[in-house]
């Protein structure tokens, strides 16, 4: 009998893009492409990684990786899942429903607003203050 792998679509937006800290993580995984959010998230800045919420008006820019079901486990231990980072199903601007890493809005007043949508972006900004 043959073995399926099951594979789910995860966007990422911070820590997990190639070329940062823990991008490691996604070794093995199937780049699909660039991708964005509907214009429906808010990103923060929450020190050493971003924090994406549901609700604002920025489309976030990111990456979308098929990770098979031992990968996912590993990101969702990454992110805290579900005490910290909440796993949750996103539309994509034309990619259709992933999933994504969402943070709850209560824990982030008074933290900065990433206008751009883009950590990246975001980085290269705070290297010049």
């Amino acid at each position: 009998m043959k073995r399926t792998s099951i594979s789910t679509r995860v966007f990422v937006y911070g820590t997990l893009l190639s070329g940062e800290p823990n991008h490691g993580l996604l070794r093995g995984a199937r780049l699909v492409g660039s991708a964005r959010t509907l214009p429906r998230f808010t990103l923060y800045d929450y020190g050493p990684f971003p924090a994406l919420a549901s609700g604002g008006k920025h489309a976030v820019a990111g990456e979308l990786y098929e990770v098979d079901a031992v990968m996912l486990a590993a990101l969702d231990r990454l992110e805290g899942h579900p005490c910290f980072y909440e796993r949750t199903s996103i539309a994509l601007d034309g990619a259709g429903r992933v999933e994504a890493y969402l943070f709850p809005k209560g824990r982030l007043a008074g933290r900065l607003i990433i206008e751009s949508g883009s950590w990246r972006t975001h980085l290269k900004e705070k290297k010049s203050w």
